[in-house]
Protein backbone atom coordinates (compact mmCIF):
# COMPACT_ATOMS: atom_id res chain seq x y z
CA UNK A 1 0.00 0.00 0.00
CA UNK A 2 2.95 2.18 0.69
CA UNK A 3 4.02 2.35 -2.93
CA UNK A 4 0.81 2.75 -4.15
CA UNK A 5 0.73 6.17 -2.42
CA UNK A 6 3.77 6.63 -3.02
CA UNK A 7 3.45 6.31 -6.56
CA UNK A 8 -0.16 8.08 -6.78
CA UNK A 9 1.83 10.93 -5.16
CA UNK A 10 4.18 11.07 -8.06
CA UNK A 11 1.56 11.04 -10.58
CA UNK A 12 -0.57 13.75 -9.22
CA UNK A 13 2.99 15.54 -8.81
CA UNK A 14 3.24 14.98 -13.08
CA UNK A 15 -0.22 15.21 -13.86
CA UNK A 16 -1.32 18.38 -11.71
CA UNK A 17 1.72 20.24 -9.85
CA UNK A 18 4.85 20.47 -11.97
CA UNK A 19 2.39 21.21 -15.60
CA UNK A 20 1.52 24.98 -14.70
CA UNK A 21 5.12 25.61 -13.39
CA UNK A 22 6.98 24.66 -16.71
CA UNK A 23 4.37 26.23 -18.67
CA UNK A 24 5.84 29.40 -16.77
CA UNK A 25 9.38 28.66 -16.78
CA UNK A 26 11.32 31.12 -18.83
CA UNK A 27 13.89 29.11 -19.96
CA UNK A 28 11.41 27.05 -21.91
CA UNK A 29 10.87 29.95 -24.96
CA UNK A 30 14.68 30.35 -24.94
CA UNK A 31 15.11 26.64 -25.79
CA UNK A 32 12.00 25.26 -26.75
CA UNK A 33 13.53 22.00 -28.23
CA UNK A 34 14.29 21.09 -25.26
CA UNK A 35 11.14 21.89 -23.37
CA UNK A 36 9.01 19.95 -25.99
CA UNK A 37 11.39 16.95 -24.57
CA UNK A 38 10.37 17.84 -21.13
CA UNK A 39 6.39 17.91 -22.01
CA UNK A 40 6.59 14.45 -23.65
CA UNK A 41 8.76 13.24 -20.76
CA UNK A 42 6.12 14.44 -18.22
CA UNK A 43 3.54 12.57 -19.63
CA UNK A 44 5.75 9.30 -20.21
CA UNK A 45 6.30 9.80 -16.80
CA UNK A 46 2.20 10.41 -15.76
CA UNK A 47 1.11 6.64 -17.74
CA UNK A 48 3.77 5.32 -16.25
CA UNK A 49 3.52 5.82 -12.67
CA UNK A 50 -0.17 5.97 -12.92
CA UNK A 51 -0.19 2.38 -14.61
CA UNK A 52 1.96 1.05 -11.53
CA UNK A 53 0.20 2.76 -8.95
CA UNK A 54 -3.37 0.72 -10.15
CA UNK A 55 -1.49 -2.30 -10.38
CA UNK A 56 -0.18 -1.88 -6.80
CA UNK A 57 -3.78 -0.91 -5.67
CA UNK A 58 -4.88 -4.21 -6.98
CA UNK A 59 -2.34 -6.16 -5.87
CA UNK A 60 -2.96 -9.43 -4.42
CA UNK A 61 -0.94 -10.76 -1.02
CA UNK A 62 0.20 -13.16 -2.93
CA UNK A 63 2.40 -10.81 -5.16
CA UNK A 64 3.11 -8.69 -2.77
CA UNK A 65 6.49 -10.11 -1.78
CA UNK A 66 7.42 -9.78 -5.12
CA UNK A 67 6.36 -6.74 -6.68
CA UNK A 68 6.15 -6.10 -10.70
CA UNK A 69 7.84 -9.04 -11.58
CA UNK A 70 6.05 -11.13 -9.29
CA UNK A 71 2.97 -10.82 -11.08
CA UNK A 72 4.23 -10.89 -14.12
CA UNK A 73 5.85 -14.45 -13.43
CA UNK A 74 2.40 -15.75 -12.27
CA UNK A 75 0.64 -14.14 -15.23
CA UNK A 76 2.97 -16.08 -17.25
CA UNK A 77 4.76 -13.08 -18.98
CA UNK A 78 8.00 -13.40 -17.17
CA UNK A 79 10.20 -16.43 -16.66
CA UNK A 80 11.99 -17.53 -13.73
CA UNK A 81 8.42 -18.88 -12.25
CA UNK A 82 9.00 -21.97 -9.47
CA UNK A 83 8.12 -25.22 -11.23
CA UNK A 84 4.81 -26.21 -9.76
CA UNK A 85 3.23 -23.36 -9.48
CA UNK A 86 -0.87 -22.95 -10.32
CA UNK A 87 -1.36 -21.31 -13.73
CA UNK A 88 -2.81 -18.21 -13.97
CA UNK A 89 -5.97 -17.50 -12.25
CA UNK A 90 -8.67 -14.94 -13.21
CA UNK A 91 -7.92 -12.72 -10.42
CA UNK A 92 -3.95 -12.58 -11.65
CA UNK A 93 -5.64 -11.36 -15.06
CA UNK A 94 -7.82 -8.51 -13.53
CA UNK A 95 -5.05 -7.42 -12.13
CA UNK A 96 -2.58 -7.15 -14.85
CA UNK A 97 -5.54 -5.78 -16.90
CA UNK A 98 -6.06 -2.81 -15.01
CA UNK A 99 -3.00 -1.26 -15.55
CA UNK A 100 -3.08 -2.16 -18.65
CA UNK A 101 -5.69 -0.38 -19.49
CA UNK A 102 -4.06 2.83 -18.49
CA UNK A 103 -1.41 2.14 -21.07
CA UNK A 104 -3.83 1.30 -23.61
CA UNK A 105 -5.91 4.40 -23.36
CA UNK A 106 -3.46 7.05 -24.63
CA UNK A 107 -2.63 4.07 -27.28
CA UNK A 108 -5.52 4.13 -28.28
CA UNK A 109 -6.16 7.62 -28.70
CA UNK A 110 -3.16 7.84 -30.66
CA UNK A 111 -4.05 5.42 -33.07
CA UNK A 112 -7.45 7.17 -33.64
CA UNK A 113 -6.13 11.14 -33.66
CA UNK A 114 -3.44 10.11 -36.33
CA UNK A 115 -5.88 8.08 -38.14
CA UNK A 116 -8.35 11.48 -38.02
CA UNK A 117 -5.19 13.52 -38.84
CA UNK A 118 -4.15 11.57 -41.89
CA UNK A 119 -7.80 11.55 -43.22
CA UNK A 120 -8.33 15.56 -43.28
CA UNK A 121 -4.54 16.22 -44.54
CA UNK A 122 -5.51 13.28 -47.48
CA UNK A 123 -9.15 15.56 -47.87
CA UNK A 124 -6.79 18.53 -48.28
CA UNK A 125 -4.71 17.54 -50.57
CA UNK A 126 -7.45 16.17 -52.74
CA UNK A 127 -9.13 19.88 -52.78
CA UNK A 128 -5.34 21.34 -53.48
CA UNK A 129 -5.59 19.33 -56.44
CA UNK A 130 -8.37 20.64 -57.81
CA UNK A 131 -8.14 24.42 -56.61
CA UNK A 132 -4.43 24.93 -56.18
CA UNK A 133 -1.77 26.31 -58.52
CA UNK A 134 1.52 24.64 -58.27
CA UNK A 135 4.22 27.06 -58.26
CA UNK A 136 8.06 26.44 -59.09
CA UNK A 137 9.40 29.37 -57.90
CA UNK A 138 8.58 29.39 -54.52
CA UNK A 139 7.68 25.78 -53.93
CA UNK A 140 4.25 25.73 -53.16
CA UNK A 141 0.75 25.61 -54.01
CA UNK A 142 -0.96 29.03 -54.81
CA UNK A 143 -4.31 29.17 -53.74
CA UNK A 144 -7.54 31.95 -54.81
CA UNK A 145 -8.04 33.13 -51.23
CA UNK A 146 -7.67 36.98 -50.22
CA UNK A 147 -6.65 36.34 -46.90
CA UNK A 148 -3.01 36.28 -46.13
CA UNK A 149 -2.34 32.80 -44.76
CA UNK A 150 0.46 30.27 -45.31
CA UNK A 151 0.44 27.11 -44.31
CA UNK A 152 1.49 23.52 -44.73
CA UNK A 153 0.41 20.39 -44.91
CA UNK A 154 3.01 17.57 -43.39
CA UNK A 155 3.38 13.93 -43.78
CA UNK A 156 4.20 11.62 -46.90
CA UNK A 157 2.75 14.22 -49.18
CA UNK A 158 3.39 17.17 -48.11
CA UNK A 159 2.88 20.69 -49.33
CA UNK A 160 3.28 24.17 -48.16
CA UNK A 161 0.09 26.86 -49.33
CA UNK A 162 0.49 30.51 -50.24
CA UNK A 163 -2.86 32.38 -50.43
CA UNK A 164 -3.41 35.37 -53.21
CA UNK A 165 -3.78 37.50 -50.20
CA UNK A 166 -0.66 36.40 -48.70
CA UNK A 167 1.24 37.27 -51.96
CA UNK A 168 -0.32 40.44 -52.17
CA UNK A 169 1.06 41.88 -49.09
CA UNK A 170 4.19 40.16 -48.44
CA UNK A 171 7.63 41.26 -49.99
CA UNK A 172 9.74 38.62 -51.20
CA UNK A 173 12.22 38.86 -48.28
CA UNK A 174 9.32 38.25 -46.31
CA UNK A 175 7.39 35.39 -48.08
CA UNK A 176 10.90 33.34 -48.08
CA UNK A 177 11.17 33.81 -44.46
CA UNK A 178 7.66 32.49 -43.80
CA UNK A 179 7.87 29.91 -46.34
CA UNK A 180 11.47 28.51 -44.60
CA UNK A 181 8.87 28.57 -41.34
CA UNK A 182 6.76 26.68 -42.71
CA UNK A 183 9.47 23.82 -44.37
CA UNK A 184 10.75 23.47 -41.02
CA UNK A 185 7.78 22.19 -39.81
CA UNK A 186 7.75 19.89 -42.70
CA UNK A 187 11.63 18.31 -42.15
CA UNK A 188 11.12 18.16 -38.80
CA UNK A 189 7.75 16.10 -38.41
CA UNK A 190 6.54 18.85 -36.09
CA UNK A 191 2.94 17.02 -36.36
CA UNK A 192 4.07 13.80 -34.72
CA UNK A 193 4.41 15.63 -31.72
CA UNK A 194 1.52 17.34 -31.81
CA UNK A 195 -0.47 14.03 -32.65
CA UNK A 196 1.24 12.86 -29.46
CA UNK A 197 0.05 15.62 -27.07
CA UNK A 198 -3.70 16.08 -28.79
CA UNK A 199 -4.23 12.02 -28.15
CA UNK A 200 -2.61 12.43 -24.65
CA UNK A 201 -5.20 15.34 -23.76
CA UNK A 202 -7.99 13.62 -25.09
CA UNK A 203 -7.12 10.41 -23.20
CA UNK A 204 -6.95 12.29 -19.47
CA UNK A 205 -9.53 15.14 -19.89
CA UNK A 206 -9.44 17.26 -17.60
CA UNK A 207 -6.08 16.25 -16.23
CA UNK A 208 -3.85 19.98 -16.01
CA UNK A 209 -0.98 17.86 -18.09
CA UNK A 210 -2.76 17.71 -21.51
CA UNK A 211 -4.21 20.79 -21.14
CA UNK A 212 -0.79 22.56 -20.78
CA UNK A 213 0.97 20.07 -22.40
CA UNK A 214 -0.84 20.82 -25.63
CA UNK A 215 -0.96 24.19 -25.70
CA UNK A 216 2.45 24.76 -25.01
CA UNK A 217 4.10 22.47 -27.65
CA UNK A 218 1.95 23.75 -30.25
CA UNK A 219 3.64 27.35 -29.42
CA UNK A 220 6.69 25.61 -28.65
CA UNK A 221 7.29 23.76 -32.31
CA UNK A 222 5.99 27.51 -33.75
CA UNK A 223 9.21 28.55 -31.87
CA UNK A 224 11.59 26.17 -33.38
CA UNK A 225 10.28 26.95 -36.38
CA UNK A 226 10.95 30.50 -36.48
CA UNK A 227 14.65 29.41 -35.01
CA UNK A 228 15.17 27.68 -37.94
CA UNK A 229 13.59 30.30 -40.23
CA UNK A 230 15.88 32.97 -38.54
CA UNK A 231 19.23 31.04 -39.54
CA UNK A 232 18.96 32.29 -43.22
CA UNK A 233 16.33 34.88 -42.85
CA UNK A 234 16.36 38.16 -41.00
CA UNK A 235 14.20 39.01 -37.89
CA UNK A 236 12.57 42.08 -39.09
CA UNK A 237 11.56 39.66 -41.71
CA UNK A 238 10.36 36.78 -40.58
CA UNK A 239 8.44 39.27 -37.96
CA UNK A 240 6.65 41.26 -40.07
CA UNK A 241 5.47 38.13 -42.01
CA UNK A 242 4.22 36.11 -39.30
CA UNK A 243 2.05 40.28 -38.60
CA UNK A 244 1.07 40.02 -41.68
CA UNK A 245 -0.66 35.93 -41.89
CA UNK A 246 -1.48 36.28 -38.32
CA UNK A 247 -4.94 37.04 -39.14
CA UNK A 248 -5.00 33.33 -41.38
CA UNK A 249 -6.20 30.08 -40.32
CA UNK A 250 -4.84 26.93 -41.26
CA UNK A 251 -7.10 24.05 -41.96
CA UNK A 252 -7.59 21.08 -39.31
CA UNK A 253 -3.89 18.64 -39.50
CA UNK A 254 -2.38 21.72 -41.06
CA UNK A 255 0.52 24.12 -38.77
CA UNK A 256 0.24 27.74 -39.99
CA UNK A 257 2.25 30.55 -39.68
CA UNK A 258 -0.42 32.80 -38.64
CA UNK A 259 -2.76 31.78 -35.53
CA UNK A 260 -2.87 31.66 -31.79
CA UNK A 261 0.49 33.01 -30.01
CA UNK A 262 1.88 35.04 -32.58
CA UNK A 263 1.97 37.49 -29.87
CA UNK A 264 4.34 35.80 -27.83
CA UNK A 265 6.03 34.35 -31.01
CA UNK A 266 6.65 37.53 -32.38
CA UNK A 267 7.96 39.23 -28.93
CA UNK A 268 9.95 36.87 -28.93
CA UNK A 269 12.05 37.51 -32.66
CA UNK A 270 11.80 41.03 -31.83
CA UNK A 271 13.50 40.67 -28.33
CA UNK A 272 15.78 37.62 -28.65
CA UNK A 273 16.74 36.13 -25.43
CA UNK A 274 20.13 34.08 -24.66
CA UNK A 275 19.92 30.74 -23.95
CA UNK A 276 20.05 29.02 -21.47
CA UNK A 277 23.49 27.33 -20.45
CA UNK A 278 24.28 24.51 -21.49
CA UNK A 279 24.45 22.92 -18.51
CA UNK A 280 21.35 23.83 -17.46
CA UNK A 281 19.95 22.52 -20.45
CA UNK A 282 21.77 19.16 -20.33
CA UNK A 283 20.11 18.97 -16.50
CA UNK A 284 16.43 18.87 -17.83
CA UNK A 285 17.21 16.27 -20.55
CA UNK A 286 18.66 14.11 -17.60
CA UNK A 287 15.59 14.45 -15.76
CA UNK A 288 13.49 14.18 -18.45
CA UNK A 289 14.91 10.84 -18.90
CA UNK A 290 14.78 10.04 -15.36
CA UNK A 291 11.73 10.43 -14.39
CA UNK A 292 9.81 7.59 -15.94
CA UNK A 293 12.38 5.77 -14.40
CA UNK A 294 11.98 6.25 -11.00
CA UNK A 295 8.52 4.71 -10.22
CA UNK A 296 9.78 1.99 -12.52
CA UNK A 297 13.03 1.60 -9.78
CA UNK A 298 9.86 1.88 -7.13
CA UNK A 299 7.62 -0.93 -8.65
CA UNK A 300 10.31 -3.08 -9.49
CA UNK A 301 11.97 -3.57 -6.31
CA UNK A 302 11.84 -6.41 -4.32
Amino acid sequence: MITAVALAGYAVLVGAALPPLLARANWAHRAPTVAVLAWQGLMVTFVVATALAVYHLALTEEHVHDGLVGLLTACGLATGAPAGDAPPNLGDALVLAAPVTVLLLPAGWLVRCAWRAQRVRRRQLDMLALVGEPSSEYGATIVDHGVPAVYCLPGRCSRVVVTRGALDVLSDAQLRAVLEHEQAHIKGRHHLPRVLVDAFSRAFRGLPLGRHAKEQTFLLLEMIADDRALRHHSRDALASAMYEVAAGRAPGAALGAGGSGVLIRLRRVLSPQPRPHRAAWLGVVAATIAAPLLPLLVACGP
